[in-house]
C-alpha cells in the first residue's frame, strides 16, 4: 500500500505535478484522519472537496458545450451528471490508485474507507480544487480531462448523433426486416474486479457472429457490438 502523504513528500499525479506538496496532503487528508488526532491541528479535504465540486462541474460543462455544439441543454445536462457522479468520479480515482494514498481513520481503515465510491469521488474532487489553487484553471483543465479520459471516451461512445437510434435499436429493426427475427447479443467475457468489470460481448444475426464489442458495462459492450455488426453489414 503505498503511504499517505506528508506536507513535504507527497506521490505524484498524472498530468499535474504540485509546487505546494501541502495543498496535495490535505486533499488526500479525510476528516476521520484529523479527529483522532487532537493534539496535531490539521486541515481536512472538505473545504478543498467543496470547491472542487465547482471546479469539475466548470471544465465539464465547458468541454462538453465544445465537443457537443448540436446538443440541447437537457441533454449536455443529462451527459455531465452522468461523467460527474459519484461513480464516475471513484472509477477514476481507481485507476489513479488514489484509494491507497489517502490519510485516513482507523475507524475508515477497518471499514474499507479507501473502496468506498464516496471516499473517493470526494478525494478527487478535492486533489482537483488542489491542482486548481497551484496550478490555475488551465492545469486544473488538463488534468481533469486526463484522469477521466476513460469516462468521456464512454460518453461519447453513448452518444448518438442527433435524431439517430442507438445501435441495437437500429440492429433490431434490421434484423426484423432481413430475416423476421431479433439479434441475440452473447456474453464472451466477464473479468475485473467487482468495481471495474470489463464485458466483452457477441452479437449473432440469423444465427451467425456478426460483431463483438467491449465496454465496462453489459450494455456498453452490447451497444459497440451492435455498431460493429452495422458497420459489417454496410448497414
Amino acid at each position: 500500500m503505498t503511504p499517505a502523504p506528508s506536507a513535504d513528500s507527497a506521490p505524484s499525479l498524472p498530468y499535474y505535478r504540485f509546487k505546494n506538496p501541502g495543498l496535495l496532503a490535505e486533499a488526500l487528508t479525510h476528516k476521520s484522519h484529523v479527529n483522532e488526532r487532537k493534539g496535531a491541528p490539521r486541515s481536512h479535504n472538505e473545504r478543498l472537496e467543496f470547491l472542487g465540486d465547482a471546479v469539475l462541474s466548470l471544465i465539464i460543462s465547458d468541454h462538453l458545450a465544445q465537443l457537443y455544439t448540436q446538443l440541447s441543454e437537457g441533454a449536455l445536462s443529462k451527459l455531465k451528471a452522468n461523467l460527474v457522479s459519484e461513480s464516475s468520479l471513484a472509477q477514476a480515482a481507481r485507476r489513479m490508485n488514489l484509494g491507497a494514498m489517502l490519510r485516513l481513520g482507523r475507524g475508515e481503515e477497518l471499514s474499507q474507507g479507501r473502496e468506498k465510491n464516496s471516499l473517493l469521488a470526494d478525494a478527487l474532487e478535492a486533489v482537483i480544487a488542489a491542482v486548481y489553487l497551484d496550478g490555475g484553471l488551465e492545469a486544473s483543465r488538463t488534468f481533469t480531462l486526463g484522469v477521466m479520459q476513460e469516462e468521456l471516451r464512454q460518453a461519447e461512445a453513448h452518444q448518438a448523433t442527433p435524431g439517430e437510434e442507438d445501435y441495437k435499436t437500429r440492429l433490431q429493426e434490421w434484423c426484423q426486416k432481413r430475416y423476421d427475427q431479433l439479434p441475440q447479443y452473447v456474453m464472451v467475457r466477464e473479468s475485473g474486479p467487482d468495481h471495474q468489470k470489463h464485458f466483452e460481448v457477441e452479437v449473432r444475426v440469423n444465427e451467425r457472429a456478426a460483431g463483438s464489442g467491449e465496454g465496462l458495462s453489459k450494455k456498453e459492450a452490447e451497444q459497440m457490438a451492435a455498431r460493429c455488426a452495422l458497420e459489417q453489414i454496410g448497414a
